[in-house]
């Protein structure tokens, strides 16, 4: 079943993701071999730089003002205090780091900061990448001048399940969004949580949705669903381990050149339910003990895993063995 990932359907996802999960492992490690250095971690840090008071209505969201969260909304911090921990991740081995910040879409009197952000990060010798909701056509040429390598703008879930967790936006305005973006020469960061209540065919949807993208994103974000108290998703049943590892192992084989992140939840995943998600494709994760709101492991946590299997932290100046074969 040899399919290139711009002929990938609806049925030939479903066979991949359906293989016994001995075969599918295989072929995820198989895949991710022939694209990437198996012993190699991708490392990113991410910081909020403005929290909560968001005008959406996510349902997994405890930033958001509308679905009953209580977590108080601050301003856009400062530019400095920004570059302050960029530095600390670049010192501590993160060779990309993002910038969150709780907004349906930035206004036109934040943007000189957030261009100065980037700039700032850039001249640190790190990856750049932002998470700021909705972008008009000015806002994207300004931060692509500014050299913001990724933007992040995650499609969540699958057309058909996305109105039952989202109301505030659509599913093709995130689309909008992420075309705009890559038109302008950005790499685009999308992927999407699991866990919400949606089906198997969702998840199997939502990864299609992507690898269908031309090109499909570069980096793709797997997230577990982290419950937040006060959300309506606050009591949502926690997906399987292994039906969360097939995902990954899924996505690893429809977007072989991608980056697929192993992010949200990992603070919830045994030393063994990560290994599976390495062996299935997973090859960058966030470090640092927070990401936005949620809980993230310690980075010594981390290391001391990363001993125990054998892998190395990707290097700021190293190469995908496809990108060197260029």
């Amino acid at each position: 079943m040899k399919i290139p990932s711009s002929e990938w359907t609806r049925d030939s996802a479903q066979a991949v993701h359906d293989l016994p999960l001995m075969d599918l492992l295989f072929r995820a490690q198989t895949v991710h071999r022939e694209h990437f250095d198996p012993n190699k971690i991708q490392t990113s840090k991410l910081l909020s730089i403005k929290t909560g008071g968001c005008a959406e209505d996510c349902a997994y969201c405890s930033q958001s003002a509308r679905n009953g969260s209580t977590l108080p909304a601050s301003k856009l911090i400062e530019v400095q205090r920004v570059l302050t921990e960029a530095r600390k991740a670049r010192d501590g081995g993160a060779t990309r780091f993002c910038m969150g910040a709780a907004w349906r879409e930035p206004k036109a009197r934040d943007m000189g900061a957030l261009v100065a952000m980037v700039e700032g990060v850039k001249a640190l010798g790190m990856e750049s990448c932002m998470t700021l909701g909705m972008l008009d056509d000015t806002q994207v040429v300004q931060l692509r001048d500014a050299g913001l390598d990724y933007y992040n703008h995650n499609i969540d879930t699958s057309e058909r399940y996305y109105s039952e967790v989202i109301t505030t936006r659509t599913f093709s305005d995130r689309i909008d969004t992420m075309n705009r973006v890559q038109d302008a020469g950005i790499k685009v960061c999308s992927g999407g949580i699991l866990g919400m209540g949606e089906h198997t065919g969702d998840r199997i949807d939502m990864l299609l949705t992507l690898a269908n993208m031309t090109p499909p994103p570069d980096s793709v974000p797997i997230n577990m669903l982290m419950p937040q108290a006060d959300t309506p998703l606050a009591d949502a049943k926690p997906i399987e381990p292994i039906e969360f590892v097939r995902v990954i192992a899924t996505a690893r084989i429809l977007m072989p050149t991608s980056y697929v992140r192993l992010s949200a939840g990992r603070s919830e995943m045994s030393d063994e339910m990560q290994t599976m998600c390495f062996l299935a494709g997973a090859n960058s994760i966030f470090v640092g003990d927070t990401l936005l709101t949620a809980e993230n492991p310690e980075e010594d946590n981390d290391y001391v895993l990363f001993a125990k299997l054998g892998l190395q932290a990707e290097q700021a100046d190293e190469q995908t063995c496809t990108e060197a074969a260029e």
